[in-house]
Formats: structure tokens, C-alpha cells, sequence
């Protein structure tokens, strides 16, 4: 709207009159809406474009663009905006030009405007007044005449229609950028064996929004899917397709969908939602116990693997067609990760621009940028000081990711078969294995809850049942079979002697969950390493400290039975 209401003006100064300004409706430039109610004296106008001569001092500060301005009915830009009709005065005699000024509350306007000739123009949409045009001629130009009123009174009209445009196009730029930042997670999860960082950049207004999205998605057995995508085209249109686009990719990757299959199921959603569901997406998973990493890709710009050693690689995955081609397939590639290593995912935006080709900056961005000793955060903003620029037009989405494992002694992983006499052996691992780890103190718990869990998988499964401990910053335990079916919680009838399990679970078990795997489904539970019953900064008296491995902190335990 400033840039149309500075061209009006501009072509009116000099041309026409000696001083030019558009003035809106405050709450129109405010929240881009259109008033509710009919302007009246308590009506605000703010000035969005002003054209005079500028080495005069004379026109004072109400000149000045942004300034808040009262428009009372007795002005003439209050009659103009209350009574959408042009007001015409060809001469503003000094009581006239005082009354003015004393309205509007600023006294020094009476010499600047007396003896002038002012018209005044609403800016009308729909038969109510947005706003006003002043036009101030001086005495040495002829004064303002019916002619004038009729020919401009026309330019006014028009150009208040493509205010009105520009006022709708920023309303639903306003839209799509809140519900594209709602989309964009506020801060990334704090996942074991993975650290994340990342970044998102909005595009100037001129272009619009656009529809990039990043995750991070934890996954069962301590796995993290990463996720970045960009939707083709700006707009409200490409944010809602992005929002769409992003609830699919959760709920794919709840059922621990593999990228290749995720991707198709993307595709094949995006093709039943309509043809401007068009987007490239970059989709790996990270296993921080097997320390490997499954990507594929569709039609996305490969990422960057930063190897301990410093050195950076450019991943050649089979790249696809973008989601919403239809009928190409996607195909996956497993890498191994040694700890220490980055990935780094981005969009076209941070690499290309009308300055630079997307193989130089890819280039660059496989250059020495990343020093594998810092953190992802620094990482980011190393990458951003690096790459972006302030004239880049397009959304930038810079997700990375450092893999740091999970160490083996922390894992312990059994196959038990479908027996129901293997709950018993199954309790028996756990406090052995919790022993090992001096969580002592967590072992009746947990054994309570790993018998309810496997019991209910050796009742369902047919071939296999997996117990596994994992021992982060937090005690994870997962059971699997190869039944699909996920269990619910329920209520169990009074009297009934099973039924129960889940809910114990629920109510013993910090968080809790199930997901569908590849095959079969795991149902999980996590303890705080904290056992119940210690008491903090009582270490060295009543309790003892057992340090942690591999990084991890140690655990408080009471002295004593």
C-alpha cells in the first residue's frame, strides 16, 4: 500500500499541486482489514505517502509518512472521509485556515494552509471511504475548479481500487506467513545421540510466502527422522499445500514408514489434494545404536555430510521427481555415520538467487563452512553469515544435525520367543541389566511394567517379541512383536483380572507410547534416571553418586537397605 499510495503522490506533485498526501484509515494499515464501522470525528488517518518541495520548511511535521493525523468533520479531510464526496475550497481564508488547525491540534498549520487551495479526494472502496488524497496548490498556481474535482475525483477512484488490492494481497500475505510459522517448529527436540539445530529465513513480501518446512520427528529405538521440504510457488495457496504436506509426513512417520514408501505415500496424497501440490522433500532417518542413516529424496537438493575429519561430501542420492509428479519411483540409500559427523539440509533459497547458480552454490555450501568442533547452532549461523544475503527474495530452511551415537554399553537388546513363561525370564533380564547400570533403584518399577508389556505381546505375536533397555538421559524401554495391531487403553471392568496393563503403564511410567514398525509394533515407556526417593545435594551423607559413561550424568542412590 506504501509503495502505491508513493507512485500516486509522486504523479500528482507538480503535475497538479504543490503538495500531495495519501492518508489512510490508521486501522487499515494496521491489520489490513476493512473497517467496520463508517468513519466518524474519532476516526485516526495515517499518512502512508507525502510529495512536496522538499527544501521548504514550511509544511511542518504532520508531512512526515507514519504520522498519526485527527480527521474531525469540521476539517476538510474529515468532511471528505465522513461524507465520501470531494471537498473543494479555492481559497482557505486566515479564520478558516485557523479553525483548522486549532481541530487538529497543531496551531502552526494556520500559516501554511491560508490563502492555499485545497480539494480534497476520498479514496472509496465499495461506497465507503478508506482514506483521503489532499492536494494544496499556492497562490501563484490558478486555484482548484469543478474541472479538476471531475478528472482527479476519476484518477482516485482507480487508484484506491489498487490500494484495495494491495491491501488484500498483504492480508493474506499476513496469513500465510503465521500459518507458515506456526508450522516451523519453535525449537528442535531434545533427542539422545543427535543434536539439532535450525534455521528458517522468510522471503521478502514482494514475493510472498513460500512453502518451506523442516522436522525433526523421534522416532521408536532413540531414531530421528529429519525432514526438509519446499513447496513450489509463493503464497497463501503453497502454505496451506506446506501445512497439508507436513501433518502427512508426522503421520507417515508415526507408523515408522520407510523413506522411499513415506515418499510414495506422499506422492500419492498430493496427486488426490490437486495439481498445486507440487514439492520437493528430503526424508532421512538416523539410528544412533546401529549408526546409520536411511535418506531419499524427491527432487530435493541433496544434502551435506560433514565428516569428523572435516572434510564435506556431497550425498549423490537418486533424486526422483518432486511430489505431485506421479508414477516415478523413489529410492532409498543407507549410509554409515561415524559420531562426530553433520548433516546439513537446506532449500534452493539459501543456495541460488538471480546472482549465483545453484551448482556454485552448492559448491560453496560443500565448502569449508562447516567446522565439524562446533556445535549445529554455530553451524547455522555460520552457513546463514556465509550464504545469505538481505536481496534474496525466496524462504531459506538450513536444518543441521550432528550424529553423535549411542554407545553400546548403554544398549541391551534380547529376542524372546512366544512363551508365556519368557515374562518371567524377561523380568530377570531387566534387573540384571539395570544392576549393571546402577539403577537399583528404578529395577522394581520397570519390572512391573516390561511383565505387563511382554505379557501382552507373547498373548498377540506370532514369531517374535523384542525386549530393549537403552540407557540416555532418561531410561528407555521398548518391546516389539510382529502383531500390527496397536493396543488402547481402556477401562477394565471391575472384578476383571486383566485389562490392566496399559494402565499401569500409564500411570507408573514418566511418558509412554506405541507405533507401527516396518513390520509389527513397539510399545515404549520411559523412567527418569532419578531414582524415586532420592533426595537431591545429600550426595557424600545419606547417598552416593554413580557416575555416568559416555557422557552421560551419573545417578543419585540412597546408602543403606
Amino acid at each position: 500500500m506504501d509503495h502505491t499510495g508513493n507512485e500516486l503522490s509522486e504523479l500528482l506533485f507538480q503535475r497538479v499541486a504543490d503538495f500531495v498526501s495519501v492518508d489512510l484509515i490508521a486501522s487499515l494499515t494496521d491489520d489490513f482489514e476493512l473497517p467496520k464501522n463508517r468513519p466518524d470525528d474519532q476516526t485516526l488517518l495515517r499518512r502512508i505517502a507525502c510529495a512536496f518541495d522538499k527544501s521548504s520548511e514550511e509544511w511542518g511535521g504532520s508531512s512526515t509518512s507514519g504520522t498519526l493525523l485527527a480527521a474531525p468533520r469540521s476539517t476538510p479531510p474529515g468532511r471528505a472521509l465522513q461524507e465520501n464526496k470531494p471537498v473543494l475550497i479555492s481559497v482557505i481564508r486566515p479564520e478558516a485556515a485557523a479553525g483548522y488547525a486549532r481541530s487538529v491540534g497543531q496551531s502552526e498549520l494556520t500559516s501554511v494552509v491560508v490563502g492555499r487551495s485545497v480539494l480534497v479526494l476520498p479514496l472509496s472502496i465499495r461506497g465507503m471511504a478508506i482514506g483521503v488524497v489532499k492536494l494544496i496548490r499556492l497562490g501563484s498556481r490558478e486555484r482548484f475548479d469543478q474541472m479538476d474535482v471531475d478528472y482527479l475525483y476519476d484518477l482516485v477512484t482507480r487508484a484506491a481500487l489498487s490500494l484495495d488490492i494491495a491491501r488484500l494481497y498483504r492480508a493474506e500475505y499476513k496469513v500465510a506467513a503465521v500459518l507458515q510459522r506456526s508450522m516451523i517448529p519453535a525449537s528442535p527436540p531434545q533427542i539422545p545421540g543427535v543434536e539439532i539445530a535450525h534455521r528458517y529465513v522468510p522471503g521478502g513480501p514482494s514475493t510472498g510466502v513460500g512453502g518451506d518446512w523442516l522436522d525433526a520427528i523421534q522416532l521408536p529405538g532413540s531414531r530421528v527422522a529429519l525432514v526438509i521440504g519446499d513447496v513450489m510457488g509463493h503464497g497463501l495457496h503453497s502454505a496451506q499445500a506446506m501445512a497439508r504436506l507436513r501433518s502427512a509426513v508426522h503421520a507417515l512417520a508415526s507408523l515408522d514408514t520407510p523413506p522411499a514408501q513415506l515418499l510414495r505415500h506422499l506422492d500419492n496424497l498430493a496427486q488426490k489434494l490437486g495439481d498445486d501440490h507440487l514439492a520437493t522433500c528430503l526424508y532421512a532417518v538416523y539410528d544412533p545404536i546401529n549408526r546409520t542413516c536411511e535418506l531419499a529424496s524427491a527432487g530435493h537438493i541433496p544434502p551435506v555430510l560433514v565428516h569428523p575429519d572435516g572434510t564435506n561430501e556431497l550425498l549423490n542420492l537418486p533424486t526422483g521427481a518432486p511430489i505431485g509428479v506421479g508414477g516415478v519411483p523413489f529410492l532409498a540409500q543407507t549410509i554409515d555415520v561415524s559420531d562426530g559427523s553433520m548433516l546439513v539440509l537446506c532449500t534452493d533459497g539459501l543456495i541460488e538467487d538471480r546472482n549465483r547458480e545453484i551448482g556454485t552454490g552448492l559448491a560453496a555450501l560443500c565448502g569449508s563452512l562447516i567446522n565439524p568442533e562446533q556445535g549445529p547452532e554455530q553451524a547455522c549461523d555460520e552457513v546463514l553469515r556465509r550464504l545469505h544475503s538481505d536481496y534474496r527474495m525466496d524462504d531459506v530452511a538450513l536444518l543441521v544435525a550432528r550424529f553423535d551415537g549411542v554407545a553400546p554399553s548403554e544398549v541391551a537388546t534380547w529376542d524372546l520367543t512366544v512363551d508365556h513363561r519368557e515374562v518371567r525370564r524377561a523380568r530377570a533380564l531387566v534387573r540384571e541389566q539395570l544392576a549393571g547400570w546402577h539403577l537399583e533403584a528404578l529395577s522394581d518399577t520397570t519390572e512391573l511394567l516390561v511383565s505387563e508389556l511382554v505379557t501382552n505381546a507373547v498373548r498377540v505375536a506370532r514369531d517374535r517379541v523384542q525386549l530393549q533397555l537403552i540407557r540416555v538421559d532418561k531410561l528407555l524401554v521398548e518391546v516389539s512383536d510382529d502383531n500390527h495391531n496397536l493396543p488402547s487403553l481402556e477401562p477394565a471392568e471391575q472384578l476383571s483380572e486383566t485389562g490392566r496393563g496399559l494402565t499401569v503403564v500409564a500411570k507408573l511410567a514418566e511418558r509412554w507410547g506405541t507405533a507401527r514398525k516396518t513390520v509389527g509394533k513397539v510399545v515404549w515407556f520411559e523412567c527418569a534416571l532419578k531414582a524415586p526417593g532420592c533426595i537431591p545435594g545429600i550426595a557424600g551423607r545419606n547417598s552416593e553418586v554413580i557416575p555416568g559413561s559416555n557422557g552421560l550424568p551419573g545417578v543419585e542412590r540412597l546408602r543403606g537397605p
